[in-house]
């Protein structure tokens, strides 16, 4: 917007803030990050990383990268009382699905260097030791103070602001938007750890017992291994708590040949559940930690901040574009009963994992890996284990951007669905603009739509797609429709260019 400084005012660099910013700054769209610490993490934090963040990493160019700085896991063993109950293969499980059919263990602290160093590739780097005090929302504009590493203030036009800063939020706090929830009971631990024992190496390994679990994933590096659980009960209200104090207890669980020869970080927290009320405040955005904080089941946290941002950035550059600002409110339409969801399903894994009573204990130690290893005989439950984990099932069917032309046919993509991985059409896409999709018929020019005729059997025919930038299906039918393309275009992103350049 003429008159501001920047068009866009991301506040926190984490994974969330970062991947905001690349998709913004890669569209051309002048952006500002700062965040008040002094520089990007030093521990892991957050460690996996799933298909969906990977595909999303490819566009942005940086998967490779990520994968050669990570370790992947193919597998998670479930051990019931340091007996090894089940293996349950991640990557004979998504085969098909993404061509990434594993979890890859890579740091926060990695991924934000990764995503720092992209963004530096655009020409915009994070401003540090840089604090958001205070904003104003006027009609046109955000005007922001913000604090600088010298303690003087200075203040800062946007078009958008956008609060990637984290569960304390002063965006969510200063727009007066509630988070209700509530932490956990149990004080848990993480501890980076160099350590050898019963762990299948490079793979996942989750230790249930009566007393709750511990979980061991593998790190890039000679018997490296993040290791989180439960803090027991005797050591919940001490200070100064180290491995040493947890190690007799995660032996007990984990085999008495367990042996940790040195300990690279360790720190005890709590964890809440809790959900912002709102995601959007006139031209404040909630993203990441600051919209939504759950349990760790199932590595979720980091990758569905990441695909907030990736959803929100091609719109906020969409509109900034001169696309109709109603756009941006399709971002917690889609948004928020993902967070829901997520904090359904984690909330219930976790209260089964941590859960005291005798019956939670018998579940966990008797039936849990019994029955996983049951269930994934099953293809269906396997493909649906793989989606759900992996966040390549997350799909938008009530979003106000999800259009069908007629009926679709049977098993085909539906308005909404992230568009399946299928002869490598993922390389062949083009994410910072629509892509138009026709199977078994031609796939004609449409002005700024990048256009694909794709021959498989996978798919049925003849059927057509037109995609979000994002990758999920927007508008689906049998029959292509060009001027049924072209009104769903206009009444989208009306005026703006379908495509970024």
């Amino acid at each position: 917007m003429a008159g501001t400084d920047v068009e866009v005012l991301v506040v926190g660099a984490g994974p969330t803030g970062l991947m905001l910013a690349c998709q913004l700054a890669r569209r051309g769209i002048r952006v500002d990050i700062v965040d008040r610490h002094a520089g990007p993490a030093e521990q892991t934090r957050a460690i996996a990383v799933h298909a969906r963040t990977l595909e999303i990493y490819a566009w942005l160019g940086v998967a490779d990268e990520a994968i050669a700085l990570g370790r992947k896991g193919d597998a998670v063993n479930l051990w019931s009382n340091a007996r090894l109950s089940a293996r349950l293969p991640f990557g004979d499980i998504g085969k098909g699905l993404s061509a990434y059919p594993y979890v890859l263990m890579l740091g926060q602290d990695d991924n934000e260097r990764m995503l720092g160093a992209k963004l530096a590739t655009f020409g915009v780097n994070v401003r540090w030791r840089t604090e958001l005090v205070a904003f104003e929302q006027r009609a046109d504009r955000v005007v922001a103070t913000l604090r600088l590493p010298d303690g003087s203030t200075q203040m800062r036009t946007a078009s958008w602001l956008a609060g990637c800063d984290g569960a304390k939020s002063p965006v969510r706090e200063m727009s007066g938007i509630g988070f209700p929830g509530a932490p956990y009971e149990h004080v848990f631990f993480v501890a980076d750890t160099i350590a050898t024992g019963s762990m299948v190496r490079d793979e996942l390994n989750v230790y249930l017992s009566d007393g709750g679990f511990h979980l061991f994933f593998p790190m890039r590096g000679k018997d490296r291994w993040r290791v989180i659980g439960i803090l027991p009960a005797e050591l919940a209200g001490r200070e100064g708590v180290a491995l040493d104090d947890v190690a007799p207890s995660i032996r007990k669980y984990a085999g008495a040949d367990l042996a940790f020869s040195e300990c690279l970080w360790f720190s005890t927290y709590r964890i809440h559940h809790r959900r912002a009320e709102r995601f959007r405040d006139r031209r404040a955005f909630l993203l990441g930690d600051a919209a939504h904080i759950h349990s760790p089941a199932g590595g979720q946290g980091m990758n569905t901040g990441l695909q907030d941002a990736f959803n929100l950035g091609w719109k906020l550059a969409a509109v900034v574009r001169g696309a109709p600002d109603a756009l941006l409110d399709s971002y917690a339409d889609e948004r928020i009963p993902v967070a829901e969801r997520l904090l359904h399903t984690t909330d219930r894994a976790f209260m089964l994992a941590v859960s005291d009573s005798f019956l939670a204990g018998v579940v966990r130690t008797r039936v849990v890996a019994r029955l996983a290893a049951l269930m994934l005989r099953n293809g269906a439950f396997r493909r649906f284990a793989f989606r759900t984990v992996s966040q390549i099932g997350i799909a938008y069917p009530d979003s106000p951007l999800s259009k069908s032309i007629g009926a679709l046919p049977a098993g085909a993509p539906r308005p909404g669905d992230r568009f399946p991985w299928i002869d490598d059409i993922y390389a062949r896409l083009d994410d910072t603009c629509f892509n138009l999709v026709a199977v078994g018929q031609p796939a004609p020019g449409i002005d700024g739509v990048r256009a694909h005729a794709l021959a498989t059997d996978r798919l049925a025919s003849p059927s057509f797609y037109l995609l979000r930038p994002d990758g999920h299906v927007g508008l689906g039918g049998a029959t292509l429709d060009v001027d049924a393309v072209r009104r769903y275009l206009a009444a989208t992103i009306g005026a703006a260019s379908p495509c970024a350049t």
